[in-house]
């Protein structure tokens, strides 16, 4: 039997690791899980250093339209197997149409649905799981995964609203940057080549330009570019580690107009999986277990971890909400209502579909305010490099109509 490497979490939220004898990488996940370990990377020794394949997951919306056709036809009675074996047929991305043929022979060799995609963790998801094997338990399956595929097709609206809060910004800047470097490299060498012959008195901006133009072109300007690179490099590695990536996420939400955009997204995403899950019939202890693995961020997820614990010591969930300091007051006050007439799950629902529109205004404001910023910024920018070129020019000009 091989021998796998894992890394992963205790309930405690403590990281630990390990090695273990196992036949499959799906079976020791499994067994991780029952001994109450989430598991984040499991390896098998000897082959710790695999390629990466390229190009060949499954994305949110693949996964969407997968639970949106299997939920109707579930629906309208077709066997299970039968539903798996059409949707597979007609899958064109070769990867899902893989798992989805190892999740129906699962199935037909006598595994619940549950089982069979907890193989296959890259696709389903703990969360999806945890669903679906609440379904079946309750024999709602149809109803669950019509639920599952609400909730993805929201989570797809929410990532698409960040995208194009982030996407834009990011684009313009890397634009801009690339004029202003090429206009450093190429263009402004010939200008100083031209007033060097003309032998003119040069204005400060000029001189200034020309002086950042000589840097930019030289071996130091090649140095600081590896230095931004290798901070980038740095930084993601960082990122990586449990204390960089926290350092990292409580810096994000401190930022003025993107930090409230986060902090917004984090609690529409919090209370739509939790509520979700929670109207699927999974355990609270659970559903907040998932949730904060599905946080998004370090800070969210431990404030989320510190509600877990607090109920599970048999408090309520409103006065660890407000210790957190994480979520709003008004978030905390109405899932408290929502817990004292027994609605939870509807109003958690009710806070998702809010804050996803405040998600909506948000990124509308946040383009709205850096939009003109931009155009500003480039205008003196560029708009100074090239005055500053032309500037001799007119005093050349100027001279010789005096003469």
């Amino acid at each position: 039997m091989p021998v796998y490497t894992y890394v992963g979490t205790n309930r405690a939220g403590v990281k630990v690791s390990g090695e273990r004898v196992a036949n499959s990488k799906a079976e020791l996940t499994d067994l991780l899980r029952r001994e109450q370990i989430t598991v984040n990377r499991v390896k098998e020794k000897g082959k710790e250093f695999v390629l990466p394949t390229v190009g060949g997951g499954v994305n949110t919306k693949e996964l969407a339209i997968f639970t949106r056709q299997f939920s109707v036809m579930i629906d309208a009675g077709l066997p299970l197997v039968q539903c798996l074996e059409i949707l597979a047929g007609q899958q064109e991305n070769k990867t899902f149409k893989k798992v989805l043929t190892g999740v129906r022979s699962t199935v037909e060799g006598g595994s619940t649905l549950s089982a069979a995609m907890r193989r296959f963790p890259k696709v389903f998801d703990d969360l999806y799981v945890n669903m679906v094997e609440a379904g079946e338990t309750g024999g709602i399956l149809d109803t669950i995964l019509q639920r599952l595929s609400t909730y993805i097709e929201k989570n797809v609206k929410l990532k698409r609203a960040v995208k194009s809060a982030l996407v834009y910004p990011v684009a313009v800047l890397l634009v801009a940057v690339g004029v202003i470097v090429l206009l450093l490299w190429k263009v402004v060498p010939i200008f100083a080549q031209l007033f060097a012959g003309l032998n003119v008195d040069l204005p400060l901006p000029t001189r200034t330009v020309i002086a950042i133009s000589n840097f930019v072109g030289s071996i130091y300007g090649f140095l600081i570019l590896m230095f931004f690179a290798a901070l980038a490099v740095g930084v993601k590695l960082w990122y990586g580690t449990p204390q960089g990536r926290y350092a990292i996420d409580a810096l994000l939400l401190r930022l003025p107009l993107i930090g409230i955009l986060l902090r917004k997204i984090a609690v529409a995403r919090f209370t739509r999986t939790l509520g979700t899950l929670i109207t699927s019939g999974v355990p609270i202890l659970e559903g907040l277990d998932i949730t904060a693995r599905t946080a998004g961020n370090a800070v969210i997820e431990k404030a989320i971890l510190h509600v877990r614990k607090a109920v599970e010591a048999g408090r309520t969930l409103v006065d660890p909400l407000r210790e957190t300091e994480v979520f709003p007051s008004m978030v905390a006050q109405m899932i408290g209502v929502g817990e004292q007439t027994g609605a939870m799950d509807a109003m958690l629902q009710k806070i998702a579909d809010f804050y996803e529109d405040e998600v909506d205004a948000a990124v509308k404001d946040l383009l709205a305010a850096m939009e003109p910023m931009m155009i500003v910024f480039l205008g003196i920018v560029v708009g100074g490099i090239v005055i500053s070129m032309y500037l001799p020019l007119f005093e050349l000009i100027a001279k010789l109509g005096g003469g």
